[in-house]
């Protein structure tokens, strides 16, 4: 026997049927992050969850409460400009960048999209704001100001080397901006000591063991590594690197260390990428980037990994040891 539905009946089912997906339809879109840095995404994992955690603080969550588009230059600085570009098509509520270079080519971007940086040099010096506690602009985020800290690792350097023996340097020459700050900040600390540096360079993969090939010729007795994006995506290769020529190297940051590297001197920096997360989710919130001063670090750690220096038949001096924050043992 047929069965025949009322009309009524037809269009309220029609419509309960059709509810959910109205409701779906109905849904506010996700801001969007869009993130870019001049290094690789493998080599940022511990970095970006320090990000997201920054984000959860404001109450956004990755894939509930915000998206973000990531985009990464692998090292490829020229390339930078063209993924700024690519953001702002995308009509991003935020851009996050995590360098120098990547910070110019998003403020060359967008004069309106609020940006939010992780700088590691004078961010007035590079245009990026007018002041630290006015930024003024549609940029703002964190100054790590690493240059100055070169001289410590250059002291640092010293205690491990044999006495009397060149500090290697080794600086990628494409990061232009930064690089030269950082070379001009080592140079400047060596002279004033009368201490002889040697300077070599890396910006692609097989120029690493030309460098490090320069500084046994050269008999270095250390090596300080600049920060740099494109340095630090390469870690595990210049640790690698280190370690097979017995060279005792200094570092930026503690993921050298628990990479496998010796020592490492610089800002905390899982804790400015968290700030930097913080920072964008109160922007999303409403906030305005020149009303947010720019921040600086208060706290610098030195990390040693005592089980490398061991395997490198190495004495860390007492008086280091002392001042470590961390020892990796």
């Amino acid at each position: 026997m047929a069965t025949y539905i009322g009309r009524r009946e037809f269009i309220l089912g029609s419509a309960a049927a059709a509810c959910p997906l109205a409701a779906r339809a109905q849904q506010p879109t996700l801001p969007v992050i869009g993130f870019i840095s001049a290094g690789s995404r493998d080599t940022y994992a511990v970095l970006l969850a320090a990000f997201r955690q920054g984000l959860k603080e404001t109450g956004y969550i990755e894939g509930q409460t915000v998206a973000i588009e990531s985009r990464w230059a692998d090292g490829q600085l020229d390339r930078l400009p063209r993924l700024a570009a690519d953001l702002v098509q995308r009509r991003v509520a935020v851009i996050v960048t995590t360098g120098g270079s990547s910070s110019r080519a998003a403020m060359a971007a967008s004069g309106t999209i609020p940006i939010v940086f992780l700088s590691q040099s004078d961010p007035i010096n590079a245009g990026l704001v007018i002041s630290f506690n006015r930024p003024g602009g549609n940029a703002t985020g964190i100054a790590l100001l690493t240059g100055p800290l070169v001289a410590k690792q250059l002291e640092i350097a010293l205690q491990l080397a044999p006495a009397g023996a060149p500090v290697g340097y080794l600086t990628n020459p494409q990061a232009v901006g930064e690089a030269g700050d950082y070379l001009h900040e080592v140079q400047a600390a060596a002279q004033a000591i009368g201490q002889q540096l040697i300077i070599v360079n890396a910006s692609r993969q097989h120029d690493m063991a030309a460098a490090f090939a320069a500084l046994v010729d050269q008999r270095a007795g250390a090596l300080i590594v600049s920060t740099d994006p494109y340095l630090f995506g390469r870690r595990n290769q210049i640790i690698a690197l280190a370690a097979r020529h017995s060279l005792p190297t200094i570092y930026d940051r503690r993921e050298f260390a628990a990479a496998g590297g010796l020592i490492t001197y610089g800002t905390h920096l899982a804790d400015a990428y968290r700030q930097i997360g913080v920072y964008a989710g109160r922007i999303l919130k409403g906030e305005k980037p020149a009303d947010l001063p720019v921040l600086q670090p208060t706290k610098f750690e030195l990390v040693i990994n005592l089980s490398i220096a061991k395997a490198l038949h190495l004495q860390v001096p007492d008086k280091l040891l002392a001042l470590a924050d961390e020892v990796i043992e």
